[in-house]
């Protein structure tokens, strides 16, 4: 199974850092028996392996090199591949970058590298063969792609940051088959590539006779790519993350001082350098 990571955002919302948006320390990992930082893209790595990937395809643009140095060629006991996308032109071309590596008969979860959710092991939850959604619960919907379904679970529409939304259940990510991937990439070039976000370009797939599930097996989700939500993600890991919902030890690279002392808050959203 795959796992395709979207990383080739700017991460305007954020900025300035030093880093790529997806190398933002946050919270910790154990490596033995040391807590080091924790990239925020970790948590989605370790949640697909959870769900079953043992491939991990992260989309770059040019400038991210530190995302491969960081991996390297693999986490834990997935391989690590890299595919560019050469400049922003929004999530839906960014996955289908890709396609390529994808079989038609394996399956892929796709996911965003700046979240963090729980429980840790809902991928798991989602079916094969299937375009299914991971749903979460939100207070306010209009900020992100809200979900709306009948009452057996199927998809009937994707209200893309709708300040009318009528469900409150979001997706935090995907699965579906490489021949699905491949589906919906060929109805997308098909629409000219206009569809930047993958709830526009769902929308028309099932108004061609597409069929999509929802699984509310999600609980909370925070998107860290905003300061509110950075600070968000920080309080709720304190209080929900146990011992074996940490990332997978096993990277080489360290973000942190080079007396090995971790980047404080403040360094890192400034975007200076720390003192030694």
């Amino acid at each position: 199974m795959w796992g395709i990571v979207p990383a080739a955002g700017r991460g305007s919302r954020i900025q300035p850092l030093a880093f790529s948006k997806e190398l933002l320390p946050v919270g910790s990992r154990l490596d033995g028996e040391t807590e080091r930082p924790c990239a925020v893209s970790e948590y989605l790595v370790e949640r697909m392996l959870r769900g079953g990937a043992t491939k991990i395809c992260f989309v770059i643009s040019p400038g991210k090199s530190d995302i491969m140095e960081y991996y390297g060629g693999g986490y834990g006991a997935a391989t690590i591949a890299y595919v560019v996308q050469p400049r922003p032109s929004g999530l839906c071309d960014a996955i289908f970058r890709a396609t390529p590596l994808v079989p038609a008969d394996e399956q892929v979860i796709v996911g965003l590298p700046d979240t963090v959710w729980f429980p840790a092991d809902a991928l798991a939850e989602l079916p094969d063969n299937k375009l299914s959604f991971l749903l979460f619960p939100v207070d306010h919907p209009e900020f992100f792609d809200a979900v709306a379904m009948d009452r057996d679970g199927n998809v009937l529409e994707i209200q893309v940051k709708s300040k009318d939304a009528t469900s409150r259940w979001i997706w935090g990510a995907f699965k579906m088959s490489g021949a699905i991937l491949a589906e919906l990439r060929d109805l997308w070039q098909a629409r000219n590539g206009r569809d930047e976000y993958i709830g526009t370009l769902v929308n028309a797939w099932l108004a061609q006779g597409g069929k999509a599930v929802g699984v509310k097996a999600g609980e909370r989700y925070v998107d860290v790519g905003t300061l509110n939500g950075y600070r968000t993600a920080i309080g709720m890991l304190g209080e929900t993350a146990q011992p074996d919902e940490r990332p997978t030890p096993g990277l080489r690279v360290e973000l942190g001082r080079p007396d090995g002392r971790p980047f404080e808050t403040a360094d890192i959203l400034a975007n200076r350098s720390p003192r030694p």
